[in-house]
């Protein structure tokens, strides 16, 4: 047994420089392994580029004038609010509903006009009364005074007996004159009340979509700004779809290129590739000396429920006119396709775009035509719908996998 007890290994030699020398080894390596996952992660990150869609060019009928940028703008827009001040009682919309003219919107608490309205009728029928109490005694007085004045006549009645009876008769016709007068101020006064509580009811001044829901049960309203923020002033916006159009800033030094009807290609910022016809409606006759711009207001051929209040959007103004030319246009010169200038790169003499297939970018020498404004015309080397780079890092490669940013 005490040899047995001489080989093992006591807790001394566990932790000594064998013991020390295992955990420097696994913390190095360790330390290797981060290393390579983050040499590797940088080399197997994508280059991120952004793309543009290649677009068709102009028929030969149409050219491009002048580049213009504005908003979508409703022609009928309306912040609906009370007539009267009053506590909201009910709200009976959301945001994105469509309403009808006339439909409900919210109610105010009425009990005061309804109060009021009670009072005016009450007014009203105390005034019908009096006239019936009024005519009883007139018959009275009249038949009093026929009696006066037979009485007169047979010299038995005094002549201030008969101006009595007949001061009576015209007394009684006077107090129901005026209360006639009174049934018709209390009518009018029916009329006031039942429009105040009338009022306490809000309703859509026209058909549209709810954009804004301004006001909550228990908040007061008013048609007026009040002090401390604490009243609102409406209480909803209603965007009348069917009326969108487009409002752009023309530089007056251009503003001669541009006449009523002329027909416009609006490209919205939200849908690149979809070309919206147009046409322009109006051109406001006024300058903006700050800016000095026109404003022009632009109408399109077909609405579309993509097309959305406060858009951004881009318009090019059209000719009617064809493009000049001595000659009829040659098939193997004509551009194929519009592209962003910053699309297009050069190795010298030649020009070249990136096209993104599948992830990858497959190089292609291009023929370039004219400029037009921030576009140039490709003659050769690719078609319309191809996804172009148009900016990312500048040493990009053929075949190379690259990452599109959102």
């Amino acid at each position: 047994m005490s040899e047995l007890s001489r080989l093992k290994i006591s807790n001394e030699a566990r932790s000594g420089s064998g013991g020390k020398f295992f955990r420097i080894f696994a913390a190095s390596l360790g330390v290797l392994v981060l290393l390579a996952g983050g040499v590797f992660a940088l080399r197997s990150r994508l280059p991120v580029v952004e793309v543009a869609a290649a677009r068709a060019v102009n028929g030969p009928e149409t050219q491009t004038l002048l580049n213009a940028s504005g908003y979508v703008t409703p022609r009928r827009r309306a912040t609906v609010a009370a007539k009267i001040t009053g506590r909201v009682t009910g709200v009976f919309f959301d945001e994105g509903m469509n309403v009808h003219e006339g439909q409900l919107l919210a109610t105010l608490d009425d009990s005061d006009m309804k109060r009021a309205l009670d009072a005016a009728q009450a007014d009203r029928k105390t005034s019908e009364a009096a006239i019936a109490d009024y005519q009883v005694q007139l018959k009275y007085a009249e038949i009093a005074l026929r009696r006066t004045q037979e009485l007169h006549a047979a010299e038995i009645q005094s002549q201030d007996a008969l101006d009595v009876a007949r001061t009576n008769a015209d007394s009684l016709k006077a107090k129901i004159n005026l209360a006639k007068q009174q049934v018709d101020a209390s009518a009018t006064r029916i009329e006031v009340a039942q429009q105040n509580v009338d009022n306490c009811q809000i309703r859509a001044p026209f058909g549209g979509i709810i954009v804004s829901k301004d006001a909550q049960v228990g908040e007061m309203v008013s048609p007026i700004s009040a002090g401390g923020g604490f009243t609102r002033t409406g209480i909803a916006t209603i965007v009348d779809m069917n009326s969108n159009e487009i409002e752009v800033d023309v530089n007056e030094a251009y503003i001669a290129r541009v006449q009523p009807g002329q027909k416009v290609t609006a490209t919205l910022d939200a849908y690149p590739d979809w070309q919206v016809p147009s046409h322009v409606r109006t051109i406001i006759p006024t300058a903006d000396r700050q800016k000095a711009t026109v404003k022009v207001r632009i109408s399109f051929d077909r609405l579309d429920p993509r097309i959305l209040p406060d858009m951004g959007v881009k318009v090019a103004f059209l000719s009617a006119e064809p493009a000049r030319s001595p000659k009829k246009t040659d098939p193997a010169t004509a551009a194929k396709a519009m592209i962003p200038q910053s699309a297009v790169r050069h190795d010298g003499a030649t020009a070249y775009v990136f096209i993104l297939q599948n992830g990858k970018l497959d190089r292609h020498a291009v023929s370039l035509g004219r400029t037009v404004g921030s576009e140039v015309e490709v003659i050769a080397g690719i078609k319309i719908g191809d996804e172009l780079v148009v900016n990312g890092a500048d040493n990009l490669r053929d075949g190379e996998k690259v990452s599109v940013r959102q």
